[in-house]
This record gives structure tokens, sequence and C-alpha cells, in this order.
């Protein structure tokens, strides 16, 4: 996966995230609501025609935690979800 920070600053981090779509940005974006640091959290992703960007682009808001640490505590989240699931279809 690669990442490129676009700004960040104390409160908020903006990231592209080269080569995802819809289906990983929207798991990664609800895992970031989920988390009680994270103040609002979304996704761009604009359509090559449209001259913008191809690769989503994260932004993470947090006044409480630094943004990207925020973002580790999500993808860690996402982790331990896939793993429980993993299992639970292993074990049926």
């Amino acid at each position: 996966m690669e990442l490129r920070v676009i700004e960040k600053t104390d409160a908020e981090l903006r990231i592209e995230i080269a080569g995802e779509n819809h289906t990983f940005m929207n798991v990664l974006k609800g895992a970031l609501l989920e988390t009680d640091s994270v103040d609002a959290a979304t996704y761009d992703m604009n359509p090559e025609q449209s001259g913008g960007q191809t690769d989503p682009v994260l932004t993470v808001k947090s006044t409480d935690e630094d943004p990207l640490d925020a973002l580790e505590t999500a993808a860690t989240a996402i982790t331990d979800q896939t793993s429980a699931l993993r299992d639970a279809v292993s074990a049926a």
C-alpha cells in the first residue's frame, strides 16, 4: 500500500492512499468514525474524467489525539475485526 501525506497538522491529516477503492475506504472511514478521539473522517475520490486525483484522499480530524495515531488505532481495529471473522469462519 502506497501512502502520501498531503497535509498534517496537530488536528488534521490528509493522506492519499494509492490503488484503493470505495470498498477499502468505506471500511477505513467507518473504523475511524468509531474511534473515540476522531471528530471527523471522510474521503474524496474523483474520477479520472474530472481531471482530479484518481486515488482516494482521506481526511481525519481529531482534537484529542494526533490524527496519525487515530489512523493507527483504526487500522488496528480493522485488523482485529478481520482476524475475528477469519477465526469464526474457520471454526464454522
